[in-house]
C-alpha cells in the first residue's frame, strides 16, 4: 500500500468534483486516514495534465520530506523527477539565501494544499499552490510547467 494520503485525497476529490459538477459543487475537501491531509480546490469539472504533473510533484515531495515516500526516495531525488535541472540549482540557491524549505517555501511542512490552473502562455501552463500550515497561515508558490515535455521549469513565490 501506498503512503500517499494528500495525492489520494486530490485524486478522489477531482473525481468527485467531475461527477457532480452538474450540481455546483466544485470545490470539496478531502480526508484520509481520518485526518485532514489536503484540500483540492476544483474550479472547473476538468484537471489538466500539467495540474497532475504539479500534484504527482507535490505530493512525492511532501511523502519524502516527511520520510514515508513509497519507493523511499528523498527530496533531492524527487526533484531531480519532476524539475529541470536548472529548476533544481535555481531553487537550491534560493534556499541557502532564505533558509527556508526550497519547495515549500518555509520553515513548517504545510498540512494542506489547494491547486488551481492559473492559465497557459507561450507553451507553459502556470498552476497555483496554495498552502495551508498548522498556524493556520496561507502561502502560494507558482509552479511553471512546460506542455510540450510535462516537466516543471519554474517555482516561485507570487511577488517574484
Amino acid at each position: 500500500m501506498f503512503h500517499r494520503p494528500i495525492l489520494r485525497s486530490l485524486v478522489v476529490g477531482a473525481c468527485t468534483a467531475a461527477l457532480v459538477a452538474c450540481s455546483g459543487l466544485l470545490t470539496l475537501t478531502a480526508q484520509a486516514e481520518g485526518r485532514q491531509t489536503a484540500s483540492a480546490g476544483v474550479t472547473s469539472a476538468r484537471t489538466t495534465s500539467a495540474e497532475w504533473k504539479v500534484i504527482d510533484f507535490w505530493e512525492q515531495y511532501y511523502d519524502a520530506a516527511t520520510g514515508y515516500h513509497s519507493e523511499g526516495k528523498d527530496t533531492l531525488a524527487v526533484r531531480k523527477e519532476f524539475l529541470t535541472t536548472e529548476l533544481d540549482a535555481a531553487i537550491t540557491a534560493w534556499s541557502s539565501e532564505h533558509r527556508l524549505e526550497p519547495v515549500f517555501r518555509n520553515k513548517a511542512l504545510p498540512t494542506e494544499a489547494r491547486i488551481v490552473t492559473a492559465g497557459e502562455h507561450e507553451g507553459h501552463e502556470k498552476i497555483v499552490v496554495t498552502q495551508t500550515f498548522e498556524d493556520g497561515t496561507t502561502q502560494d508558490v507558482w509552479y511553471q510547467v512546460n506542455l510540450e515535455t510535462m516537466v516543471i521549469d519554474d517555482l516561485q513565490d507570487p511577488t517574484t
